[in-house]
């Protein structure tokens, strides 16, 4: 699992020796700008807001199934996904990544430190758009068992054992904004109940080339301070399943054996009524008994 991010030097050195799709989760503009050799935009990856319901996973599998197909990935070639820095889009690389491993394509890399990284290595950047020929991408359907729905994570409220781990900004989790949209964006703000909560950007820490992923031993010291080990089973949320994907790879990264996304999130959650939210300060802390 640890090879999942891969440094802008090692992936000069695999596109010459294996055949590799680059997707540029970036917006249409950054990518006009300039981007990596061969690079695709697939800027859907960051914008697609998704239900759980039956029919809107089968819209997600579906419309991204489609996307990766034209981008050129056939199950034989290396995925590799990037974003302009680990801390500036909101985990929309790490979204990509986790799209990919839950539809089950067997090669997925993540460009630790994104296209930043590529440019201060001084490795070459292109204005040409890619034109790749569409493949055939076949969905693995029991993949699919890293993400939950909202009936999944509403049976993990209140159950001993289970971490709903919430890794919004702070103005999210302590209910002054309801999305990084707006704070009005969503009908409803505050937290799935019962949560305890890491705030993304945690997974992360500075280095003199820019934001990198912390070892294996910081992330798990992170998870200890909600009470998450590496056999805690974690349910995780965010607003749309961004900033919850970069936490995935750590959390992945670092061994924590059973992690799963509610990838509706918050964008879900706060929209239907019958579902329960705490709102305001949090008063005590909620995470006794967590760790296993």
């Amino acid at each position: 699992m640890t090879d999942v991010l891969i440094t802008a030097g090692e992936l000069a050195e695999l596109v010459k020796k294996d055949p590799c799709v680059i997707i540029d989760t970036r917006n249409p503009d950054s990518y006009a700008a300039g981007h990596l050799p061969g690079a695709v935009n697939v800027h859907d990856i960051f914008t697609f807001l998704a239900t759980s319901t039956p029919e809107g996973i089968h819209e997600l599998k579906t419309k991204f199934a489609d996307a990766f197909g034209a981008a050129g990935l056939s199950g034989k070639e290396t995925a590799v996904i990037y974003e302009q820095s680990m801390n500036s889009g909101f985990g929309q690389s790490c979204r990509g990544y986790y799209l990919l491993t839950m539809l089950g394509y067997p090669m997925v890399k993540v460009l630790h430190g994104g296209f930043d990284a590529w440019k201060a290595a001084d490795l070459p950047v292109t204005t040409d758009v890619a034109a790749p020929a569409k493949a055939s991408f076949a969905i693995v359907p029991e993949a699919g068992d890293i993400m939950i729905d909202a009936k999944a994570m509403l049976a993990a409220v209140g159950k001993p054992g289970v971490a709903i781990l919430d890794v919004r900004d702070v103005d999210e989790w302590i209910g002054e904004s309801s999305s990084p949209y707006g704070k009005d964006f969503c009908p409803r703000k505050g937290r799935i109940p019962g949560a305890v909560w890491l705030e993304w950007y945690r997974m992360m820490k500075p280095t003199a080339e820019g934001p990198r992923f912390k070892s294996k031993d910081e992330i798990l010291a992170e998870c200890a301070t909600v009470g998450i080990s590496q056999t805690t089973p974690v349910y995780l949320y965010c607003f749309k399943g961004a900033r919850a994907s970069n936490t995935f790879l750590a959390l992945k990264n670092a061994g924590v054996k059973d992690v799963r996304m509610y990838f509706g999130s918050w964008n879900e959650w706060s929209r239907d009524p019958s579902l329960p939210i705490d709102e305001g300060l949090p008063t005590a802390p909620v995470v006794t008994g967590k760790a296993a």
